[in-house]
């Protein structure tokens, strides 16, 4: 009987010596000074002033060159008050700096086989997709939509004479042809 009472008091006994071994441990991690994040405010503050990096190796194909005279240049106002600026880069022809909400992407054109003009930083994994009618800009890193349904003052009016004279469908005369 007294080994059993031996037993449960050594029981009992040692979750409290392992909590006492500990506690100096926790209370050492407690007087650590706290970690100091950077605030949004300040973040911003450094975006805004770090320089767009002009480093690049790409070099631009005479077609990449043709897709540039296309883009659309300005701010682009987009869906839910966003809004996105593309400028062409003075000191590189053909490249292009593309800004929105405190965000910086140096872009190039890439050629696509739709006729759409697309913009890449590769570096960043962002894209920007131009249409007659609208832009969008994502990053296909984080899979992601930045701003969505972006339009310039010559894309609006693209759309609103869309809406005027729709384009042709393709399966319009695909029953002709049949015949």
């Amino acid at each position: 009987m007294k080994k059993i009472v031996l037993i449960a008091a050594l029981a009992l006994a040692l979750p409290f010596a392992a909590s006492a071994q500990t506690t100096p441990a926790k209370a050492e991690a407690k007087k650590a000074p706290p970690k100091k994040q950077v605030t949004r405010k300040a973040a911003k503050a450094v975006e805004e002033v770090t320089p767009i990096a002009d480093e690049t190796n790409i070099v631009l194909t005479d077609a990449d060159l043709e897709v540039a005279k296309r883009v659309s240049l300005g701010k682009a106002q987009c869906e839910l008050g966003a809004d996105v600026t593309v400028a062409a880069d003075e000191k590189k022809p053909g490249f292009f700096n593309v800004t929105t909400k405190g965000l910086k992407y140096r872009m190039h054109p890439v050629e696509s086989r739709t006729g759409a003009i697309r913009l890449e930083d590769p570096r960043a994994g962002a894209m920007w997709l131009q249409l007659g009618n609208k832009s969008m800009l994502m990053n296909q890193k984080a899979g992601l939509r930045i701003a969505d349904e972006c339009q310039t003052a010559e894309q609006v009016a693209f759309a609103e004479e869309m809406k005027k004279n729709p384009p042709k469908s393709l399966f319009e005369g695909a029953d002709a042809a049949k015949k």
